[in-house]
């Protein structure tokens, strides 16, 4: 993951961890479905080992988190002395982002294990000892 990718999870934690504000998008009601990178793969594992289904089928997760929800366990998790900044919402900007898994818990027995919690916590990590190494 690049500190640069424009994703809301790593501009969230770099934001927190220089204690800059944290920008979010509308009054942060939309709601995204976040998954740590090892659900992800154990899904597409389960995929390539099914050699009588070739899918398609979503690998996401269904729990649902507001972006507002996001930033305040960012800044919760990093201690951060970060506050807020709303900024008006683009038009395009989805309301809702909720995968069904539901062909994926059916046909792989696959259903993502890892807590939003957790995953923070791993790429916090990352990031942090990425930003102590330059």
């Amino acid at each position: 993951m690049q500190p640069d990718d424009g994703r809301v999870v790593s501009n969230f934690i770099l934001q927190a961890l220089k204690n800059e504000d944290i920008t979010i998008y509308g009054d942060g009601s939309q709601t995204r479905s976040f998954q740590y990178v090892s659900d992800l793969v154990e899904g597409m594992i389960r995929m390539m080992e099914c050699p009588d289904w070739t899918g398609p089928v979503n690998l996401g997760n269904p729990v649902e988190f507001t972006i507002l929800e996001l930033a305040q366990k960012v800044i919760a998790m990093t201690g951060s002395t970060s506050k807020i900044r709303h900024l008006p919402l683009p038009a395009d900007d989805p309301r809702k982002r909720r995968p069904d898994i539901s062909l994926a818990r059916e046909r792989l027995g696959w259903e993502p294990v890892v807590p939003l919690e957790e995953g923070l916590i791993s790429t916090q990590k990352y990031f942090s000892a990425l930003i102590q190494s330059t």
